[in-house]
């Protein structure tokens, strides 16, 4: 059926100093909108590798909500189960320096509901032929927990990253659940209440093999931007991803990419290696330019054949 996943669509406004950034002062640049959302962006990254995934989301009852579907509709993401509703979708403001990094942001979030509904009228049919499942891990704990619910009753793995770490944290229980839990260097930071912003990937990876010991996390990814990733299961495997050097233009969406790719990559039988390759090769096309989501890719060129289309049933609720 392909990959379920859940999430907020919102809207992204962001603002490009043209000339070195001053901070508190006034800089002259570029403002654009476009069609954001850290689940949005992981359904159209994953259908833009030609795996149609399926969106459980919620967008606004307007020609903006209307325009959010089509253009994932024209991607190959299924949509069916999707909602237009007031407040269906969040808004994101940022602005970016002159090098491509957000220096301010504020976002709005959606209302969930919607969702929990979708969950409660279809949460069946969605999940019982699913490869697997890919979720905010943030998302409002009612859906959070149907999620996982079943999950469980259809024995499928779930893949989950996190926009907001401060509601994350209080998920631990769900984070050792998932099939694998990605974030970034600065979430991983406030995850284990330690400080990660000044140590080699190196020492990281040390650090995270202990912690999802203690933790009792299966597996774990820390993204650490041009450094790389690090990633570490309880099996022992354990070691660090070099990122691909290429010109930033736009970090946003760089993380949801990477995402995407490490979740493509264990759905369809590679290993917790070679899924951070295919996030990496994801996310270096994406800062390249101003879009939030990757070029399309042809699942071959990851080495995902039609017999890798069939995942293993076997699940960490099997045990």
């Amino acid at each position: 059926m392909g990959i379920v996943v859940i999430g907020d669509v919102f809207i992204d406004i962001k603002g490009f100093s043209t000339s070195t950034y001053i901070p508190y002062g006034r800089n002259l640049g570029t403002i654009e909108q476009i069609h954001g959302g850290v689940g949005r962006n992981v359904a159209e990254d994953i259908a833009n590798v030609e795996l149609e995934p399926i969106f459980i989301g919620a967008v606004d009852d307007d020609s903006i909500g209307e325009d959010v579907i089509q253009k994932l509709n024209r991607h190959k993401v299924d949509t069916r189960y999707m909602k237009k509703v007031k407040n269906g979708m969040g808004t994101w403001l940022a602005v970016f320096d002159h090098k491509g990094d957000v220096v301010a942001s504020v976002s709005k979030r959606p209302d969930h509901k919607p969702m929990s509904e979708i969950l409660d009228e279809h949460g069946d049919e969605i999940f019982k032929n699913a490869d697997s499942i890919a979720i905010e891990i943030d998302m409002d704990q009612d859906v959070t927990k149907k999620t996982f619910a079943y999950a469980e009753k259809y024995n499928k793995k779930v893949y989950a990253l996190v926009s907001n770490m401060s509601i994350a944290i209080e998920r631990r229980d769900f984070i050792r659940k998932t099939g694998c839990f990605v974030c970034n260097q600065q979430e991983a930071g406030i995850l284990f209440s330690e400080d990660y912003e000044n140590i080699t990937p190196e020492e990281l990876c040390a650090i995270l093999q202990d912690r999802i010991r203690s933790a009792k996390i299966p597996q774990m990814v820390v993204t650490m931007g041009k450094a790389g990733a690090v990633y570490a299961t309880l099996e022992g495997d354990a070691g660090v991803y070099p990122a691909l050097k290429v010109d930033v233009v736009d970090t946003t969406g760089a993380g949801d990419a990477f995402f995407s790719g490490v979740c493509i990559g264990l759905t369809y039988g590679k290993t917790l290696r070679e899924a951070c390759g295919i996030g990496t090769r994801l996310a270096s096309t994406v800062i390249c330019t101003s879009e939030n989501i990757c070029p399309r890719f042809m699942p071959e060129e990851f080495g995902i054949t039609k017999e890798n289309l069939a995942p293993s049933p076997s699940s960490l609720f099997s045990a």
